[in-house]
């Protein structure tokens, strides 16, 4: 298979913890997907005074838009190149999708945060779910877009190489690591980095670190913002021990973890 990705473009995931794929699922799947995330939408997609909640959680997706669109060759050599071959578990299922409307009111989900990788005590308690160095559990974050995303149509904020800064972060926790909250109540403390916003058309996606920091926004523009951000999973956790060849995911640890 050929790289999806170049090494400019490697050398920005490894520096940055992102990289934007264009085009790497067709409008056409994108359009099909919506059509089916409105069934599940209590408004009408042709009247706005219907849109009344900043944002509606819809769950996990099976239909062939969706698992199409998630399983593209270019997505494929994508997850090889910054994952490793063998290394990560075919998406067969798109989700959660948080589709955000035009809203003056705040939807209360918006505090900086990093996904995590594996359950804690109680598997059906998100923010128990926890992170670790290795990152058990998850090969990246992914942000599919949907629908087309300017800057006024609540952009995810990404804060550029906080990566890094995590990474640092969850070392001395060993393998328990920390949990979801707990990790969030340390980010304020973390170096201050500049922010990016994931826009693009329908059929961008951004392929993240599993350490990127990253918030949800308010949304200010005309049309509802279609997203989904499921997790690549690993099938195990991440080398970061620096005696073999690695990933760039694992290489951005190590980076992290040496300086």
């Amino acid at each position: 298979m050929r790289d999806s990705l170049n090494s400019q473009q490697i050398q920005s995931f490894i520096t940055d913890g992102f990289v934007r794929i264009d085009n790497a699922f067709s409008a056409e799947l994108a359009s099909e997907a919506r059509n089916i995330l409105w069934n599940d939408i209590p408004a009408d997609p042709e009247d706005s005074s219907t849109w009344t909640q900043p944002v509606v959680w819809l769950g996990m997706y099976t239909q062939e838009p969706f698992i199409k669109a998630a399983n593209t060759n270019i997505l494929h050599g994508a997850f090889d190149q910054l994952v490793g071959k063998g290394k990560w578990i075919p998406c067969m299922s798109m989700g959660a999708f948080p589709v955000r409307f035009p809203s003056a009111v705040d939807s209360g989900d918006t505090g900086w945060h990093v996904d995590a990788g594996f359950a804690g005590d109680d598997p059906t308690d998100f923010f128990a779910a926890r992170i670790n160095v290795h990152s058990k559990g998850r090969g990246l974050l992914m942000l599919f877009l949907f629908s087309d995303v300017s800057k006024l149509d609540a952009p995810t904020r990404i804060l550029k190489g906080s990566h890094l800064d995590v990474a640092r972060l969850l070392e001395p926790e060993g393998e328990e690591g920390l949990s979801f909250m707990e990790l969030a109540t340390k980010l304020p403390e973390l170096p201050e980095r500049p922010e990016a916003l994931a826009t693009g058309k329908a059929g961008t996606v951004y392929l993240c670190h599993p350490f990127l920091v990253h918030a949800a926004q308010r949304h200010c523009g005309r049309e509802p913002k279609f997203m989904a951000q499921p997790p690549l999973l690993s099938r195990r956790g991440f080398d970061i021990s620096g005696n073999s060849p690695c990933s760039a995911v694992e290489e951005a640890i190590r980076i992290a973890l040496s300086t």
